[in-house]
């Protein structure tokens, strides 16, 4: 089954969540019922032509005897981490803003692992047509910028960049941000209607490769080697389901790891191993671009993964004050975490 309902607001995300499982209700995650043992089945948003970190996870054994259930397909990290929130799927993943802004909302829920993240090889980039006379940040007012979503990643790096190059507030809300699947960013830029693309991994490459575009910037060269965003549990969740909430958020890391240490051509195969047996008539022609999972430290999550957003954050309203980033996330659950703490 796909879900088929339209986006919820962070809003009225947080109030069914709230309703869901807040006040020791009867409302059960995964659809375990009292008295049961943990659940072992749990729902997922995947996205097309590509492989989530759980996935990979999954096939490699990591989960146990744990089985993922897909139930459509998303290219929002808000959207998606609103559907765990509200017990729509059991866990979702997210750009670190989104999840504070989710969590400052009021929804119950805790991030437990990375699971992307830019390093020199693995980063997202903002592209123009090669003969645009855009060449500096001061050239974006009055453009558009294509984004998969709004107040996700790309729209805190886009606001940090053009205030690094010394953009005023005023400035910056004259660049025009417009919402594009992903899928369809390339040729919006290359047909004029937009003025910039947002592309990461193969997609980028693609594009790239395709030639006839000239890139502006990009976030490794903002921040350098960073993870972006996490993974997030329902409190209610793991409270009921502890066992299987540390199996889950370890066979990411694991997967991660895996990913880090094992030859590029393997993951690719694998990659296309998985995408063939699922069925989902997609395409793996590019998996070739594949090159790095760019999450560091196996998924090991660190203050600055959120305090790094500060400025965005407080200028966006989401956060008043300074950011208490403990508030957010744990990694008590990734064993691979406590493993190195204890070493």
């Amino acid at each position: 089954m796909k879900l088929h309902q339209p986006l919820l607001s962070v809003a009225a995300a947080v109030v069914l969540a709230l309703t869901v499982t807040g006040c020791g209700g009867n409302a059960q995650a995964g659809g375990q019922t009292a008295g049961q043992s943990e659940v072992k089945e749990l729902r997922y948003q995947g996205s097309a032509n590509s492989v989530g970190l759980p996935e990979l996870a999954a096939d490699l054994g990591y989960l146990g005897d744990m089985k993922l259930n897909w139930v459509g397909n998303t290219t929002s990290g808000p959207q998606d981490i609103q559907s765990a929130a509200t017990n729509q799927t059991d866990f979702g993943g997210a750009f670190a803003g989104a999840v504070v802004k989710l969590i400052e909302a009021g929804a119950p829920v805790t991030a437990v692992v990375n699971y992307y993240g830019e390093d020199a090889k693995t980063f997202n980039g903002f592209y123009v047509k090669t003969d645009s006379p855009i060449k500096s940040a001061k050239d974006l007012i009055g453009k558009k910028i294509a984004v998969n979503t709004l107040g996700a990643h790309y729209e805190a790096v886009i606001n940090t960049y053009l205030s690094k190059n010394g953009l005023s507030q005023d400035d910056i809300k004259q660049v025009q941000l417009v919402p594009l699947a992903p899928n369809d960013t390339e040729e919006a830029v290359r047909r004029g209607q937009v003025d910039v693309g947002t592309l990461g991994g193969v997609l980028q490459d693609h594009a790239v490769a395709a030639g006839g575009l000239r890139s502006l910037f990009n976030d490794y060269e903002l921040f350098g080697t960073f993870a972006g965003g996490q993974i997030v549990l329902r409190n209610d969740f793991i409270e009921k389901n502890p066992n299987t909430a540390r199996t889950f958020t370890t066979g990411v890391a694991k997967a991660i790891k895996w990913e880090t240490e094992t030859p590029r051509d393997e993951v690719i195969a694998r990659f296309k191993k998985i995408i063939d047996a699922r069925g989902r008539n997609e395409s793996t022609a590019n998996l070739q671009y594949w090159k790095s999972p760019g999450v560091p430290d196996n998924g090991v999550i660190k203050d600055e993964d959120f305090t790094r957003w500060s400025s965005w954050l407080k200028g966006s309203g989401i956060v008043k004050t300074d950011l208490t980033p403990s508030k957010y996330y744990s990694n008590k659950l990734n064993e691979l975490a406590t493993t190195a703490k204890k070493g």
